[in-house]
């Protein structure tokens, strides 16, 4: 009894895989006839099936012996896979090479080792009888998808990693865009994302096939055991498999927001294959189903909606409020504005200012703005979360956003307790304190990706909080400077962190927030230091920011900065930075780049040419024509050589601007540059500072005015460098 998860593929079953080592029995399954592995048994126990196991043997029994395909209606092979898990279904696999990555190249590798099937008494040739068998047209492959993929990613065999890479390509193509064939009966021209359930109801209703269920991965209980599928008698169900309730979902899931957008196709994918969930269980801890007290309410569909008893848990632990009070029609008139306050409050016993008192505070906190989880959960509580709130609550009170984020790793492993190498809450703030450990957890990771919690990282994020936090608490000791330009530039800087941050913040990528934030603030901070060769106004700014636009994740450190200042109040509640269009200022930031890029430039020099004391540095600014001509390739490439020729200045350079164009053309350009005035005095206004940092004579020379071969290359902010 073969099983699979692409009930539609059997069609193009061309032989059969089982496990030689593995134990397998011949067993009376319902009365009927089965072979499957030996741990299938306790399942379809589990799952209230009547077994009585006949016989027991290894698979290698079976290895050459042909089974029927009823499909097809034909005899097939039944050959040896070791990859087989007699654990993982039933053990027996169907082989269908053409759409199965890992079928086909178990076949090819047969074929490379044909010793395998002489262990087994088959002669190799009888894989000469087996043909792939195309069934699913796909815009895009040929006949045979399957091999198609294994040849273009060129994996090795089933052992290799790509296998799995071909594997979900092959499956999620065929899913979302794959037409059955001609040779699939009734099903011929039908959408595979269209055929799964309709294709098993009649396979069931024609006795050629069954349901087992088990889960799709591997799962391992606490105590060691791998669980499997148990179905219990008279249990309860949440039909989420009902298409107006689903379509409800549907609808309220476009209109939310969900972080990150990649995440929406998850909640999607979920909604569409989530059928009948068992809601309660027998045994544990939990809440008694109200209308059948033997179940205990199920963890997962218990915890949907508790966010909504969170709003008035204050006023039941305050005033001590039974639960015999909290009646149905209570929670009615809280959440649903249901019922007359006065008759309700009556009967219950409670006092109405009480109830109007809770209902408003409900209303108050509802919808929920933002629920963020894991995105292990989006396959189950996640998108509970949102159809509990769907059936439940009015629509003004379903949730409006959820973000969904990776799970923690250390040192580039999963946690867990298994492995050893988890860290408790108490740890984190003995060794490293709140704050620290808040901040290394925003930076390690965001998204969807799996955040890595490394120690030597923790330790220098450590480093630089404590840097920053003496920084910030020495403002007073240091004696300002009036004003200038460089000012300017910072508090420009500023302005595009701040506005880069809360739109960071917004979307929930807090290492971004905290790159542009924090320490893309302290490296403008540095370099404003450098130039201005002291400390200004803005710096007093930056700092500031910096505190308010990281407090939501340091906040601890946040307000005792605060209150080293002098500060009224708490930061907390302080007016967080906004994006002030006034203070930018273009020209001055591009001045500044062209400045640090310059520098750079000097710097790679001075260290590739290996010269060991220079003792002069010239700098030539580019000729105007070659600024024409720039201006004229910003605007437009198309016909630049013919156009810029058409411009006298430029015209009588001849073959250099004709050269010149074509060196832009195949470089490209920046959509802003200075002036070839603005180039000179930026440069001559930044002399002092290059003879501090390179302690060296320092000339700017316009190109026109040089016959120094360095003047010849100069380009439009890419000044000719020529050191001595």
């Amino acid at each position: 009894m073969a099983a699979t998860l692409r009930p539609e593929t059997i069609y193009g079953v061309t032989n059969m895989w089982i496990n030689p080592d593995a134990d397998y029995v011949l067993a009376l399954v319902d009365g009927e006839k089965w072979i499957v592995s030996k741990a299938t048994v306790i399942k379809l126990i589990d799952q209230l099936r009547d077994v009585k196991v006949l016989e027991e043997f290894k698979g290698a029994k079976l290895i050459g012996k042909k089974c029927w395909n009823p499909v097809r209606k034909e005899y097939i092979y039944v050959l040896p896979a070791y990859f087989i898990d007699p654990e993982t279904a039933t053990g027996v696999v169907m082989s269908v090479p053409s759409h199965a990555p890992y079928d086909y190249l178990a076949l090819r590798d047969l074929k490379r080792n044909p010793e395998v099937l002489r262990k087994f008494n088959i002669d190799p040739k009888v894989l000469e009888e087996i043909k792939p068998i195309s069934i699913i047209s796909v815009e895009g492959f040929g006949e045979h998808p399957a091999i198609e993929v294994v040849e273009k990613l060129g994996v090795r065999d089933q052992n290799d990693p790509k296998a799995e890479e071909a594997t979900k390509e092959v499956y999620r193509r065929e899913y979302h865009m794959g037409v059955m064939k001609d040779n699939c009966g009734p099903y011929a021209g039908m959408k595979v994302s269209e055929i799964k359930d309709k294709l098993i109801e009649d396979f069931k209703r024609e006795r050629i096939a069954d349901i087992l269920w088990d889960p799709a991965d591997v799962v391992i209980c606490r105590c060691t055991t791998r669980c499997h599928v148990k179905i219990l008698k008279d249990q309860w169900f949440l039909r989420f498999s009902d298409e107006e309730w689903k379509n409800k979902v549907r609808e309220h899931l476009r209109n939310m927001r969900i972080i990150p957008e990649e995440a929406r196709e998850a909640f999607e994918y979920t909604i569409n294959w989530l059928k009948d969930k068992p809601c309660a269980r027998r045994t544990g801890l939990g809440t008694p189903l109200p209308w059948d007290p033997d179940w205990i309410v199920e963890t997962l569909s218990d915890s949907v909606i508790y966010m909504a008893y969170y709003t008035i848990a204050k006023h039941i632990n305050k005033y001590k409020i039974p639960a015999e009070k909290l009646t149905d029609e209570v929670f009615d008139y809280i959440f649903l504005n249901k019922g007359n306050v006065d008759e309700i409050a009556a009967r219950a016993g409670l006092d109405k200012d009480l109830l109007e008192d809770m209902k408003k505070e409900f209303e108050y906190w509802y919808p929920v703005d933002l629920r963020v989880s894991a995105k292990e959960l989006v396959y189950n509580h996640l998108t509970f979360f949102l159809f509990h709130h769907v059936a439940i609550f009015r629509p003004e009170h379903w949730p409006r956003a959820i973000g969904v984020n990776g799970m923690i790793m250390v040192e580039g492993r999963k946690m867990s307790k298994r492995l050893g190498n988890f860290i408790t809450i108490n740890e984190l703030l003995t060794k490293y304190g709140a704050d620290v450990a808040r901040f290394a957890l925003a930076y390690c990771g965001e998204g969807l990706e799996d955040p890595d919690w490394r120690f030597k990282e923790v330790e220098a994020i450590k480093r630089h909080l404590e840097a920053f936090y003496n920084m910030a608490t020495s403002l007073s000791e240091i004696k300002l400077m009036e004003e200038d330009d460089m000012d300017k530039w910072l508090r420009s800087r500023l302005q595009r962190h701040i506005r880069d941050t809360i739109e960071h913040l917004e979307n929930l990528r807090t290492r971004s927030a905290i790159q542009s934030g924090f320490f893309e603030i302290l490296a403008d901070i540095r370099w404003y230091v450098r130039r201005k060769g002291g400390y200004g106004p803005a710096y007093v700014d930056a700092i500031e920011t910096i505190v308010k636009l990281m407090a939501p994740i340091i906040p601890h450190l946040a307000e005792e900065i605060w209150e080293k200042w002098g500060r009224e109040g708490f930061i907390s509640l302080s007016k967080y930075p906004e994006y002030r269009v006034e203070y930018v200022n273009e020209r001055i930031e591009l001045r500044e780049e062209y400045i640090k890029r310059v520098y750079g430039d000097i710097k790679e020099i001075i260290r590739v040419v290996k010269i060991e004391k220079p003792k002069k540095l010239i700098l030539f600014v580019a000729p105007k024509w070659k600024y024409i001509v720039y201006n004229e390739a910003i605007k437009d490439k198309e016909n630049l050589i013919k156009r810029v020729m058409a411009i006298p200045e430029v015209r009588e350079k001849g073959v250099k601007a004709v050269n010149f164009v074509k060196q832009l053309l195949k470089l490209g350009v920046e959509d802003k540059i200075l002036t070839q005035d603005e180039e000179y005095e930026t440069l001559i206004s930044a002399i002092d500072f290059l003879k501090k940092e390179f302690k060296l004579e320092v000339q700017v020379i316009k190109a026109e005015f040089s016959e120094n071969p360095k003047a010849e290359k100069a380009l439009p902010m890419k000044p000719g460098i020529f050191i001595k």
